[in-house]
């Protein structure tokens, strides 16, 4: 089926990089875990290590569920923009290839929502 354009399209995307006062957008989803319906967004530095992104960020996001006491973040498994992905904690989230609007899933084997459900 043919497509014709009507013209230019000038509206600009609100959610770009330079509008987020030196933040960018991290999508964090939580695999098997759908009582969190979608990726959770969080408007963070840059320069935040990943380690303190588990800290101060992911381990408060998850803690209402019940699952989230017995997450075990050594053996958690990432991917990063739908690629297996090693975080390094020591290393901030820019360093670790992590960009504007990227999407972070965790998951976290042996672990699959309130008794079993993916909830």
């Amino acid at each position: 089926m043919p497509v014709n354009a009507i013209g230019a399209y000038p509206a600009q995307s609100r959610d770009r990089l330079e509008n987020f006062n030196g933040r960018q957008l991290l999508y964090l989803g939580w695999s098997r875990h759908l009582l969190f319906c979608a990726p959770m967004t969080f408007a963070l530095p840059p320069e935040m290590t990943f380690g303190e992104f588990l800290e101060s960020v992911v381990k408060p996001a998850i803690a209402p569920h019940p699952d989230a006491a017995f997450v075990d973040f050594a053996k958690a498994e990432w991917q990063l923009d739908d690629q297996p992905f090693a975080p390094d904690l020591a290393a901030s989230l820019s360093a670790n290839g992590i960009g504007h609007k990227s999407l972070l899933f965790l998951s976290t084997p042996g672990l699959d929502g309130i008794h079993g459900s993916h909830n």
